[in-house]
């Protein structure tokens, strides 16, 4: 992942996880309700045939294959060594393979509702595994990589605690909302760190891209004063809220978009009531009452 594709792929892949997740956890909660509504890990497309359906499953699995068999041939130099930052990179799509492939196989099974929990903790594991390796990098972060490495990590570890709620109390609307949310953020962050470390035009003010052999024997830019150092940590901190003030506009303008109504308030029109109606007559009864 040393190169400005290493991020920007994975990036990609995050960001559009992210969305999907986002956009259809907004839409099931305005669609059952409060008490209806169930978080998961995965969401079906609307249709019944098989592979197309499970699509988001299927396209995780070869994704993760995809990128393990890269990261294993050392890519692109096309050629097997033995390097611990390639295989920890591996091992985080593993998990990634795990997860998809046992959820696939269960929903496959006859009895998939029994499961869920089970396909809850390996999403958990996921984010689990992904934080302990990058937390324990063979590779010593340090700079303005490390600093960044270090914002990715708050971001892994509000999936993990995210997932891990939803997983045990699947009926919270805000821990399924974070865990949806904290994907596409760690997606843009990703992307982030791709061009801010890995873009020559795009290095800080005082600070030089190394490529991927630095004086450190890894890292991509360098600073060379100790000013120029804290002045690209604090435009990192900035970019880091900046995107979150993004993340967070961009999902307050999903939920409060009209398109979907919740299913509970149809269901009382279809019957000819409407809550509004209701609520008026009500107070209208009160004040005949109250005058009586």
């Amino acid at each position: 992942m040393g190169t400005f594709i290493g991020h920007f792929v994975p990036a990609l892949a995050f960001i559009l996880v992210g969305l999907w997740h986002t956009l259809n956890t907004i839409k099931a909660y305005k669609l059952k309700g409060p008490s209806h509504f169930t978080s998961t890990t995965w969401f079906p497309l609307s249709t019944s045939i098989a592979i197309p359906k499970r699509l988001e499953l299927y396209l995780l699995f070869s994704f993760s294959v995809f990128a393990i068999i890269l990261q294993l041939i050392d890519y692109p130099l096309l050629t097997f060594s033995f390097k611990p930052d390639n295989y920890e990179h591996a091992t985080i799509f593993l998990h990634v393979a795990i997860y998809s492939s046992v959820a696939l196989a269960v929903d496959y099974s006859s009895s998939s509702e029994s499961f869920l929990g089970l396909v809850g903790a390996l999403a958990t594991s996921v984010f689990g595994q992904e934080l302990f390796l990058l937390h324990f990098h063979s590779i010593d972060h340090a700079g303005l990589e490390g600093h960044y490495h270090w914002l990715l990590e708050l971001i892994v570890a509000t999936s993990l605690v995210a997932t891990a709620i939803s997983t045990g109390f699947p009926t919270s609307f805000p821990a399924a909302m974070v865990r949806s949310v904290s994907v596409l953020f760690q997606g843009l962050w990703f992307m982030v760190m791709g061009f801010a470390l890995w873009v020559p035009s795009l290095v800080p003010k005082g600070c030089h891209a190394t490529g991927s052999e630095g004086a450190g024997g890894h890292g991509a830019v360098a600073c060379g004063t100790e000013e120029a150092s804290r002045r690209a940590m604090a435009l990192a901190n900035l970019q880091f809220s900046w995107v979150l003030a993004g993340v967070l506009v961009l999902t307050a303008y999903l939920c409060l978009r009209p398109e979907w109504k919740c299913m509970e308030y149809r269901q009382l029109q279809c019957r000819g009531v409407d809550v509004s109606q209701v609520s008026g007559e009500g107070e209208a009864f009160k004040g005949v009452h109250a005058s009586a």
